[in-house]
């Protein structure tokens, strides 16, 4: 959190539409495996599991600290996981090499999730504990302005997660039980929007500056099931922390047809995967909503000149829009070279540069 009540940073001014002088640029999946020192940490804490690593505070922010410290990038993200809410609420759920989230029991009956445990803000003490270690972290990088960007998994991408008992391409079951069982469905979804809002709450409540709610799995919907069936529920996820005051960035994997409908929950940033252009997500957006994104993560391994020439075009893109801050459409694969984010990072320095010098992009 910021301390001086003058020094906005210049990702916050762009999550409220004021364009600040310099383009703000971060990474989905910063942290974690691209990184080297994430590795070595890892492996020197071998006897912990990813959800414990997250659940441990002194990990857990200096996970979230290392990409800020090696890409010089405008904000960090916390580093979790999207089941750490159901996990510490008392659901059975571990990561699985090779695969990720299991849950050892799927949610697909009125009677499965009348069974969910309730969560509490005391259960999400471990990660109050993380995020106020980590902006006390943040403010002693630089000159002390970069904020930290809270986030949670969308209540549609975690009730897939439980009606399939773990990852799925198709989402087939959940969907299934979105129309089968509509009375089911509302009530996984409302209990889904309340875990994933109380931790947002509690990290924005613990120092985090803004919050995004992530759904990795919305691109598998149509726009009727999306309006039907999904958006009150992350509407009701993000109205958790809607009296906090900080900006509300809401981003889908394949989502380019639900744009509108994914702002209209209450986001104030609606983020762009990389299947459309980025002047075609925000014509869709109406052209008065901050955008972000959206460089397409299969060219982090392309050549250098062919990733800049990119890159240059999606700034240029970000133009049309009220403010943008440029991101990948997804996140950083892990045999990612960390040297080419810093490098991207330099870019976009480079072009605000000439941009202010009145040279072409």
């Amino acid at each position: 959190m910021v301390t001086d009540a003058t020094a906005v940073p210049p990702l916050i001014s762009a999550y409220r539409g004021i364009r600040p002088e310099s383009t703000p640029v971060w990474f989905m999946r910063q942290a974690g495996r691209s990184l080297p020192e994430y590795r070595e940490l890892r492996a020197a804490h071998s006897d912990l599991g990813m959800l414990d690593t997250c659940l441990d505070a002194e990990l857990a922010s200096e996970i979230t600290l290392q990409p800020v410290r090696r890409h010089d990038v405008d904000a960090a993200i916390f580093y979790s996981d999207i089941v750490i809410p159901p996990k510490l609420a008392g659901v059975d759920v571990e990561i699985v090499g090779g695969r990720g989230p299991v849950f050892a029991t799927p949610v697909r009956t009125a009677a499965d999730v009348a069974a969910l445990p309730t969560l509490t803000l005391e259960q999400l003490a471990p990660i109050t504990a993380a995020v106020t270690r980590t902006a006390r972290g943040l403010a002693a990088i630089g000159d002390g302005t970069k904020p930290l960007i809270g986030f949670a998994g969308a209540p549609f991408t975690l009730a897939a997660y439980l009606v399939e008992g773990g990852p799925s391409k198709e989402h087939l079951a959940a969907r299934t039980l979105m129309h089968a069982d509509p009375d089911a469905w509302r009530a996984l979804m409302d209990w889904a929007a309340d875990v994933s809002g109380l931790f947002l709450r509690a990290q924005v409540l613990a120092g985090a500056s803004a919050a995004q709610l992530f759904d990795s799995w919305a691109g598998s919907l149509s726009l009727s099931d999306y309006v039907t069936h999904v958006a009150p529920a992350s509407a009701r996820a993000l109205a958790h922390i809607s009296d906090l005051g900080v900006p509300k960035v809401h981003f889908g994997v394949g989502t380019g047809e639900l744009l509108p409908a994914m702002r209209d929950i209450g986001a104030d940033v609606v983020g762009v995967d990389w299947r459309i252009p980025l002047d075609e997500g925000v014509r869709r957006l109406g052209g008065n909503v901050p955008v972000q994104g959206n460089i397409d993560p299969a060219l982090l391994a392309a050549p250098w000149p062919v990733l800049e020439a990119h890159v240059r075009d999606v700034l240029r893109r970000g133009e049309s829009a009220p403010a943008h801050v440029l991101n990948l459409g997804h996140g950083v694969p892990p045999e990612t070279d960390p040297t080419t984010l810093t490098r991207i990072v330099e870019l976009v320095r480079a072009v605000d540069a000439e941009r202010r010098s009145g040279g072409a992009r």
